[in-house]
């Protein structure tokens, strides 16, 4: 630890006691700065009230995104990724009604009833284990309740059976994996209808986000608050346990989804899903025949200085298949700039050959693009139909299996995701030139080089 005093290994019951006092920030701020093994060994020290008392002053370990926003706010929506530390925050925030309501009648609504008991109450981070020591709860496991030391009461419901939720009334509720919810529609409805006691009626969501039409229509009621985060956001997680899920998963959907906490909405009648190229991953391309790399030319070629470039390199394997190997675009440069980008890709891939859109500046891109490498083998191409006309077969292609991404290229994958039947493009870029690119090149490759079957006409007609 640099430039700070290192906290004792042991930490001593006049210590522990001290942390509602003024150096208890700083104090904590020491602790985290460890190392994994030096904050197990400082815990372990620990005597059992010492660790009561400690998990007790949680206010001071909670990070921002486990704290109640201010505000009159009626709905608070936790929206993150797996580890971010969800079910504490929702805990503790429960907890803190019990303490301070004490009449409180609370919902804890989950998928099911077994998830209730098993994350919500009897969990590491559930409602029993961060009771305070003064505060003990009294866990009525068959009657599906918990009556708070205060004589609060928290109530478990499932969202597979909602009508249970029609009829009781509540001061607050906590919703757990909103996302998971088989009947939560309904349940949610039922819920809210009941949300009528007290002046202020609160509800606090915490979910790892999925695209399903309840988590979009929470997100845009009136009176909501939300809170973001990735599992990374948690400084309380041993550092090797987040490289090891950086290395697992980085950049595939699952991780944006479900360590980014990312909502990733999938545009009705796309051409390409996230789940397609997570399916057809792999870690190398076997032995290639042939290596194209095909190129999309910004719009403002002739003008100057361009938009994105689309550079992308395919291969066909010896087993008959596609295979992405690199996008390899570029943006904001100049003619000369991109085109070497494109020898240089060319180069790397010992690519056969080059094709590039004549429709973009035409004999300019030729020009450029021959300039940059005297040696490159060149095929200017035709646009004759719109990018989703020409994207159509191609995405037919990885619905049949045909076609291997070699890593992971997430800004291509968005794009291509943006590809819409009868809608044109709906992706985040202004244009979807890495797409457009893939297209060219999987095209050259699987489909104009194949040939197709001819059927003779009569009378000697070809």
């Amino acid at each position: 630890m640099s430039g700070g005093v290192r906290p004792p290994r042991r930490v001593t019951s006049g210590a522990i006691a001290g942390l509602a006092g003024p150096s208890a920030a700083a104090w904590v701020e020491r602790v985290l700065a460890l190392s994994d093994d030096e904050r197990a060994e400082l815990l372990r020290g620990l005597s059992a009230p010492q660790r009561r008392t400690l998990n007790d002053a949680w206010v001071l370990w909670a990070h921002p995104g486990q704290v109640a926003p201010p505000g009159d706010w009626q709905i608070w929506l936790i929206r993150a990724g797996r580890g971010f530390g969800k079910t504490r925050a929702g805990a503790e925030w429960v907890s803190e009604i019990a303490r301070s309501t004490p009449h409180a009648r609370i919902a804890l609504v989950g998928a099911t009833i077994d998830d209730v008991r098993r994350v919500m109450i009897e969990g590491e981070s559930g409602l029993v284990s961060v009771a305070r020591i003064d505060e003990p709860v009294d866990y009525r496991r068959g009657a599906g309740e918990i009556v708070f030391a205060s004589g609060a009461r928290a109530a478990i419901f499932s969202a597979a059976s909602p009508e249970a939720l029609r009829g009781p009334e509540h001061h607050a509720a906590w919703c757990d994996e909103l996302a998971k919810w088989r009947y939560g529609d309904v349940a949610w409805d039922n819920l809210m209808l009941g949300m009528r006691i007290g002046d202020r009626p609160r509800v606090l969501v915490t979910t790892t986000p999925r695209p399903i039409p309840l988590l979009r229509r929470v997100m845009a009621l009136k009176g909501l608050v939300e809170t973001v985060g990735r599992t990374q956001d948690n400084p309380h997680l041993p550092a090797a346990f987040l490289a090891a899920l950086e290395d697992a998963y980085g950049g595939t959907r699952l991780a944006r989804q479900e360590l980014a906490g990312e909502l990733i909405e999938e545009a009705e009648g796309a051409l390409w899903t996230r789940a397609q190229f997570d399916a057809c991953r792999v870690a190398a391309a076997p032995a290639l025949v042939r290596t194209i790399v095909a190129v999309d030319p910004p719009a403002g070629t002739e003008s100057g200085r361009g938009d994105a470039c689309g550079i992308v390199a395919v291969g066909l394997g010896r087993d008959g298949r596609g295979y992405v190997l690199e996008d390899a675009s570029v943006s904001g440069l100049m003619p000369e700039g991109w085109a070497h980008a494109v020898a240089a890709c060319a180069a790397r891939h010992r690519a056969d050959r080059v094709i590039a859109e004549r429709n973009q500046g035409g004999k300019m891109v030729e020009s450029v693009l021959l300039a940059a490498d005297a040696g490159l083998p060149l095929r200017l191409v035709h646009a004759a139909k719109g990018k989703v006309a020409r994207a159509e077969p191609v995405s037919i292609l990885y619905e049949r299996g045909k076609v291997s991404h070699v890593g992971v290229f997430p800004a291509l994958e968005t794009e291509l995701c943006g590809l819409v039947v009868g809608g044109g493009y709906q992706g985040p870029t202004p244009s979807p030139d890495r797409a457009d690119a893939l297209v060219w090149a999987l095209g050259d490759l699987l489909i104009t080089a194949t040939p197709r079957p001819r059927v003779r006409g009569l009378a000697g007609d070809p």
